[in-house]
């Protein structure tokens, strides 16, 4: 498994269909990249840069994070993307 170092955390993208007016159903693969992921690893946090960041969020948190933002990666067949929590936008409740 992927283990993010520092203030960085690991998402994928949640998966949902779409069914247009018509009838026809979009994968999540057709559509736009979607800004709502799902968090699956987060990094320890601790002092950077010279000042402390304490980690806000926890594994399966739905949140909402910049459009063009982190590094992405695919690791055993899945799509992940790395990035700092400041980068994470909001939670999803």
């Amino acid at each position: 498994m992927l283990k993010p170092l520092g203030d960085r955390v690991i998402v994928k993208a949640v998966e949902t269909e779409e069914t247009t007016k018509s009838g026809i159903v979009l994968p999540s693969s057709a559509k736009e990249k979607s800004s709502v992921v799902e968090v699956v690893a987060i990094g320890p946090g601790g002092i950077i840069d010279g000042e402390t960041v304490t980690m806000e969020l926890t594994v399966g948190d739905k949140v909402i994070c910049s459009k063009y933002t982190g590094t992405e990666i695919k690791y055993e067949g899945t799509e992940y993307t790395i990035l700092k929590q400041s980068d994470i936008l909001a939670i999803v409740e």
